[in-house]
């Protein structure tokens, strides 16, 4: 299915049905600040898994990222210190992931790596989902690392190529085609490992 919502005022019917589906473990793919993205309720490890075995992610090798809708409840699933938790308030909302170490709050597949990707989007489309669902989502972008295709920018080109195996592609637009920039902060001093979409504010 492909919805249409406008970020600039979501709707909150066409954000309650896609709810709908994440809340019954259903695949999404929304609009970011950055490029499109593929996700799900990051607590659902069912989903969680289906959506590693779509993209060819290892979670034990990979790192897994999530979506919240802001830093208020951030010490939930991972910890973060002071400086970091200041450090992403200055950058947030943004086209930043930042890696932190996890807490107990996620399920296991994510402790594998002991560590998840934060990410907080200038979006108003998935943050208002993020929102209404009240639980992060997770997230991996549609490109691959290397190249961005045409199809991963148009919601239309997206839907040809995902109708099958997706629940519902939701349409906010064209997408970007730079990704967020990644900061690890699960060491002494954040270290930028790929340099995106935006400058980091130290």
């Amino acid at each position: 299915m492909l919805v249409k919502i406008y970020p600039d005022n979501p709707s909150q019917k066409e954000i309650d049905k896609v709810v709908n589906v994440l809340y019954d473990g259903g695949l999404i793919i929304y609009p970011t600040d950055t490029v499109y993205a593929m996700g799900c309720d990051a607590l659902n490890v069912k989903a969680v898994e289906r959506i590693c075995k779509i993209k060819g992610i290892n979670p034990d090798k990979n790192n897994l990222s999530i979506i919240c809708y802001d830093l208020s409840n951030i010490s939930e699933y991972a910890k973060v210190d002071n400086a970091t938790f200041k450090l992403m308030k200055k950058n947030l909302p943004g086209p930043f992931t930042f890696i932190l170490n996890t807490t107990s709050e996620l399920p296991k597949i994510y402790k594998n790596r002991k560590s998840v990707g934060i990410r907080v989007p200038d979006n108003n489309i998935i943050r208002e989902l993020v929102n209404s669902l009240g639980s992060p989502i997770l997230t991996t972008s549609l490109k691959d690392d290397d190249e961005v295709i045409e199809y991963s920018t148009d919601p239309e080109l997206i839907y040809e190529k995902y109708k099958d195996s997706i629940n519902i592609i939701v349409d906010g637009g064209y997408g970007g085609v730079e990704a967020s920039t990644i900061v690890d902060c699960t060491g002494d001093e954040p270290v930028i490992v790929r340099q995106g979409k935006g400058e980091l504010i130290l």
